[in-house]
């Protein structure tokens, strides 16, 4: 892989890396009953980055499997799975690829892509705060991100209520997105 600085901190050269299921994330959370949080996350995903020689015009793609998505309660993510949510049967995936670099700050970058779910797609703003590059214990070198968006999830078809007694809803309009990265050069 090898390293190189650029503008204060050290990154990988130019090439494409694989994201590492086995040590990365994509986590989700939405408010309940206006009230809590409801946690979760899908267990299968992939993607890669292609890293360019101008950083700001690197570019990443995820795909998710829309029907590895886990709450810890079985009937929920049944009902998540269904065509009230995420119709994991006529939408098996769940897609992003980034489209534009907007700004830096040091370590954090804000970059903007096109986000699919349901056949839908819309474009999100991500913030992306890179972890740096190390090297695991099997020799290997590895580079990191953490990765945070909120969207709208009635944008992408995903309109399902329920209307509370006490006033409000039953689940957020608003989803936020928790994702974190360890990847490494592709094979």
């Amino acid at each position: 892989m090898g390293t190189r600085a650029w503008e204060g901190l050290t990154i990988p050269t130019a090439g494409t890396y694989t994201i590492d299921a086995m040590h990365s994330s994509v986590g989700f959370v939405v408010k309940h009953m206006m009230v809590s949080k409801v946690r979760g996350n899908f267990g299968k995903f992939s993607g890669s980055v292609t890293i360019a020689e101008n950083p700001t015009e690197s570019t990443a793609e995820l795909t998710i499997a829309a029907d590895s998505i886990d709450t810890g309660v079985a009937d929920r993510d049944g009902h998540l799975r269904s065509d009230d949510f995420l119709a994991t049967e006529k939408y098996p995936e769940l897609k992003f690829r980034t489209t534009r670099f907007i700004s830096r700050s040091g370590s954090e970058f804000t970059v903007a892509g096109d986000l699919t779910i349901r056949d839908v797609t819309k474009e999100v703003q991500l913030t992306v705060e890179y972890g740096g590059t190390g090297t695991n214990p099997w020799g290997h070198e590895v580079w990191g991100v953490s990765i945070a968006a909120e969207f709208d999830r009635e944008d992408f078809g995903l309109t399902w209520n329920q209307a509370l007694e006490t006033g409000g809803v039953l689940v957020s309009k608003k989803v936020k997105v928790e994702i974190d990265v360890e990847a490494q050069p592709a094979a």
